[in-house]
């Protein structure tokens, strides 16, 4: 296998993978800063208070995600086959 052929499959892979967790994270961080600034004005520090809220907020943002992720992960994946089918 060419080694252009090599770095374009990682290139796309990393892309594919930065595609599929960036939502979720964006979500996760937004969660997490509104939370520690509301534990900074209201000095409450309950450790659940960070934890709950942002896992919800993770799975929520999972569920919807999932449509889009699955459709991204599955044209990579048709991709990468039809390459590996070329080649041989």
């Amino acid at each position: 296998m060419p080694e252009g052929v090599v770095l374009e499959i990682a290139r796309e892979a990393v892309w594919v993978t930065i595609k599929m967790a960036a939502p979720v994270m964006l979500i996760a961080l937004v969660v997490g800063l509104t939370i520690s600034l509301f534990q900074a004005l209201t000095q409450v520090q309950e450790m659940t208070l960070s934890f709950v809220p942002k896992i919800l907020a993770i799975f929520i943002s999972l569920l919807l995600f999932m449509p889009f992720m699955g459709a991204t992960l599955a044209t990579f994946t048709h991709r990468l086959t039809d390459q590996i089918a070329g080649l041989g």
